[in-house]
């Protein structure tokens, strides 16, 4: 059963609104829309321990609850920011969930309420998660296979992804979708040891090789795609893919020593990518330059996020201090102290993700989501979800613009 409710925080300060209302009737109280979030995003929060999700409207403040099929759900949205994918790499298992609202250039319709999709995926441990072109893909580490699915049959019944044989080896992998229509995938050569793979090819969409690998590594890990190139973190340096064949070694700077980028990010600027290694810090990664820029060199990053439209990035530092870069500039749009000290080795640290107006950081050990505006003249607003909250993901859209 679906259940919505307003949180106790939000209650009592909707109390105290309308107490003082009523000693100053000549006063304007209402919040407007450009101190609220936007009118149609939402957060989408699984738990560590159960099945619940917590579906937040930040704009109405309310949530609804929900629940997957296993505990710890993975979650991605896809391309159309309609729609979110729930994985579940040790259950084999990928859910869909819609939104239900419709994004059409310079409004959103709402075309039905918040539920889960037809749409499923069964593979053997789906792990790496992609969406372009309108496809649902994901490398499933257990046998070395894609999986395909379509946001359009997302509520066509009985539909399932399809899992595609490139013939790998099963490892720790990843894929990247170009706009032409073909895939890099990473293989497995066991030329180093472990799960991480050493090269990339390119394929096509029947899984025949385009391209061969041209460049082998020590062990890749992290990737990010802009359709034109796609970009995976490696031990010796930003691995560059283009769709024609052509690969390059971004090198590192000189003082990073053993340290490497194993996270890698898209943005909204064009050729630019952000990395990440806790061992160093945040860098944008100028594929067209062929230049790493430090965005902040520190061991003290915890959380390294993009916004919502790419245009920015969030660092939140064990201190709790937030800090936010425009990316077309590479420098400091706020600084705010977000939350408390957090102690390194404290189990269930909290979890972030930004949009262009608040941080949304998840608690696990006190079940709480806290929505921070970015700048110090808005006020935080606490959310009591209960459980052990594991993962969020932003859905939908950053307008108030309906039909």
């Amino acid at each position: 059963m679906i259940k919505t409710f307003l949180n106790p925080f939000v209650v009592f300060l909707l109390m105290g609104s309308l107490l003082f209302s009523c000693e100053k009737d000549d006063m304007d109280i209402e919040v407007g829309e450009e101190d609220k979030e936007f009118r149609y995003v939402r957060l989408l929060v699984s738990d560590e321990l159960n099945t619940d999700l917590s579906y937040l409207n930040p704009f109405n403040e309310t949530i609804e609850s929900f629940h997957a099929q296993y505990p710890g759900s993975s979650l991605y949205a896809t391309e159309s920011k309609r729609y979110a994918a729930l994985i579940h790499r040790s259950n084999n298992l990928l859910e869909t969930f819609d939104t239900g609202l419709e994004f059409h250039g310079d409004h959103v319709d709402v075309r039905g309420t918040p539920k889960f999709g037809a749409l499923i995926g069964n593979s053997a441990q789906p792990t790496h998660f992609k969406s372009s072109r309108g496809e649902l893909i994901t490398f499933n580490d257990g046998d070395g296979t894609l999986s395909f699915g379509k946001e359009s049959d997302i509520h066509t019944v009985g539909a399932e992804m399809e899992s595609l044989d490139l013939g790998l080896e099963k490892h720790h992998g990843a894929m990247a979708s170009f706009s032409d229509g073909t895939y890099a995938v990473t293989e497995k050569d066991y030329s180093i040891e472990g799960t991480l793979p050493e090269k990339v090819k390119i394929v096509d969409g029947d899984g025949n090789t385009v391209h061969e690998a041209v460049i082998s590594t020590q062990g890749i890990h992290g990737n990010a795609s802009d359709g034109v190139y796609a970009v995976f973190g490696s031990v010796d340096g930003i691995l560059v893919v283009e769709s024609d064949g052509n690969q390059k070694i971004i090198d590192y700077p000189g003082d990073f020593g053993t340290a490497w980028i194993g996270s890698i990010y898209e943005t909204n600027v064009s050729n630019k990518f952000i990395g990440f290694t806790a061992t160093k810090g945040a860098y944008l990664i100028d594929v067209a330059e062929n230049s790493i820029t430090a965005i902040l060199e520190d061991t003290e990053i915890m959380k390294c996020v993009p916004s919502f439209d790419g245009n920015r990035l969030g660092l939140l530092l064990y201190s709790g201090v937030l800090k936010v870069y425009d990316l077309h500039t590479n420098s400091v749009d706020e600084e705010i102290q977000a939350i408390s000290l957090v102690d390194k080795d404290e189990e269930g640290k909290p979890n972030m993700k930004l949009t262009s107006k608040y941080a949304y950081v998840i608690f696990p050990n006190s079940g709480e989501l806290w929505q921070i505006p970015i700048t110090d003249d808005g006020i935080k607003k606490v959310y009591a979800l209960g459980g052990r909250p594991y993962q969020l993901e932003i859905l939908g859209y950053e307008t108030n613009e309906s039909h």
